[in-house]
């Protein structure tokens, strides 16, 4: 059901901050208590843009949740109606936090990165991958805007089990663990789409009195990103998009088909390696052998669950398989792994391969808002997938099948449509300088889903990372190609030969690790 997850997914655990609340808090301080350590801003070496008067930034420290190093900034709330049309709707207190450059005299034109998700906090998201950004972020601050529902913005969440989330229930149970959730919903979900999304982010440009952005969006924020430049095109003066989301293109519908790709490719670099083919060399049977065993029936598996400890028993299925091979072919290095875990699996061992499933769900489950992902794929997708043609005989060749599409269309029946701007599914057109990372093996977001979006790019440059998958920020030398893309507003004569030497995680051949 969750189609769009963020490069930052296999690199995280618990993703949002608990904070003891006191009797009694409301309101704004509900709000504010999720994330400060809060003092007078009296810090004058590095100076931030001046605040309107309702947004005070004080110092704070963010982080990517429970356990996570923290990273000094400053923050604090902006205040949006939640239908902003509507003066008398209810207000949101949206989570800000401002990086402060290293540079004394930093650029006026800040960097700003969005999550994907749909769901995932990007103060968050920035706090797990930082180290991709440094070098933008010598000479210039990092601003960051938990987007409405998501994180502690008015978070749009509801609690849902694992099951929903790997597409195990019938449509009828998929519609009332939705009417559930619609029902404990804080706020319309109508208005929690991108289309009033980016007027929030351009509010906050206004409120600091930046002059223009720089954006990276990352999977869904690459629509996010999109969509604010065609809305706001003067105050944007570069555009990193990285696991790019084309506009004219409903997410969804044919996502278990790219995937299935992605798994093709991933097996074909195996048969490829000689370590990999020596080990596993019938690796791709293995896996049907694997899909057929666990579609006639689920397995009993006992084990210590990976981030408790504690003893349990997982019923493990085809969902359960589907579920867990795609989201590892999300990172290489968690894709080094998939030969050995399916070999194990077929010779009887699935506890290795029922722990990762584990761990995925956990983290979707911490990382996303379902309450914000389903407005926008209920607006923004799940009504365009007829438009798609994708056959259900092409999903059934699938290793995920159609499971996930009608998990969708089952919760979208249910679902309010929300606010959608007439142009929103038209592909960008500016000549704003686009930087386009793709990775070769990305098993939701290919490199000819950036082609899609280019099309009426007419300052852009594409880039794919060889054996990668989905994000590309932390990847090898990407960090150094992004800042100076920024740095310099140009795509023209940046250099990339350094992705020449782009290295992938060697397959482990048994639990020690790769070949030596």
């Amino acid at each position: 059901m969750l189609y769009l997850i963020s490069c930052s997914l296999e690199d995280s655990g618990a993703a949002h901050i608990a904070a003891p609340l006191a009797a009694g808090t409301t309101g704004r301080q509900l709000e504010t208590a999720f994330y400060f350590d809060s003092r007078a801003v009296r810090d004058l070496h590095h100076p931030l843009p001046a605040a309107a008067a309702d947004l005070v930034l004080e110092e704070c420290r963010i982080s990517g949740g429970a356990g996570f190093p923290g990273i000094t900034a400053r923050c604090g709330i902006l205040e949006r109606h939640e239908d902003p049309s509507d003066r008398n709707s209810p207000l949101l207190y949206l989570r800000v936090a401002v990086v402060p450059a290293l540079s004394l005299e930093p650029e006026p034109d800040a960097f700003v990165p969005i999550a994907g998700g749909p769901g995932q906090s990007s103060i968050e998201f920035y706090s797990l991958l930082s180290h991709a950004f440094e070098q933008i972020r010598r000479t210039r601050n990092i601003v960051l805007l938990d987007q409405r529902g998501t994180g502690s913005s008015a978070r749009m969440d509801c609690d849902i089990g694992d099951e929903i989330v790997a597409g195990q229930l019938t449509p009828g149970q998929t519609i009332a663990a939705t009417e559930d959730c619609l029902e404990a919903l804080p706020y319309r979900p109508e208005f929690f789409t991108t289309s009033v999304a980016v007027g929030d982010l351009e509010a906050l440009r206004i409120a600091l009195g930046i002059p223009r952005f720089n954006l990276y969006g990352v999977s869904y924020g690459t629509r996010v990103a999109q969509h604010y430049v065609r809305r706001y095109p003067g105050s944007v003066r570069t555009v990193i998009l990285d696991g790019v989301v084309p506009p004219q293109l409903a997410l969804g519908a044919g996502i278990a088909i790219e995937a299935q790709k992605a798994l093709g490719k991933i097996f074909a670099r195996c048969a490829e390696n000689a370590a990999c083919n020596a080990r596993f060399p019938e690796l791709v049977d293995a896996f049907a052998v694997l899909e057929e065993r666990l579609a006639a029936g689920e397995v009993s598996v006992d084990l210590a669950n990976p981030l408790t400890g504690v003893p349990q028993t997982l019923q493990f299925g085809a969902a359960e398989l589907a579920a867990a091979i795609r989201l590892m072919s999300y990172n290489p290095h968690t894709v080094a792994l998939m030969p050995l875990l399916i070999h194990e699996a077929v010779s009887g061992n699935y506890a290795p391969l029922a722990s990762q499933f584990l761990m995925a769900m956990a983290r979707m489950s911490d990382l996303l808002a379902i309450g914000m992902h389903n407005a926008v794929v209920c607006t923004e997708d799940a009504p365009f997938y007829d438009a798609e043609n994708v056959s259900r005989e092409a999903l059934e060749s699938t290793y995920i099948g159609p499971m996930q599409v009608e998990a969708l269309q089952a919760i979208c029946s249910v679902w309010p449509a929300g606010v959608l701007d007439p142009e929103f599914k038209a592909p960008l057109a500016t000549n704003t300088p686009v930087l386009l990372l793709s990775g070769d093996a990305d098993p939701v977001t290919p490199p000819h889903f950036a082609e899609l979006a280019a099309v009426r790019l007419g300052n852009a440059r594409h880039l794919i990372g060889r054996n990668q998958g989905h994000g590309q920020a932390a990847t090898t030398c990407m960090p150094d190609i992004m800042g100076r893309f920024v740095e310099a507003a140009r795509v023209n004569d940046l250099d990339t030969d350094c992705l020449l030497r782009q290295f992938a995680m060697p397959f482990f051949v048994d639990f020690s690790g790769p070949d030596p």
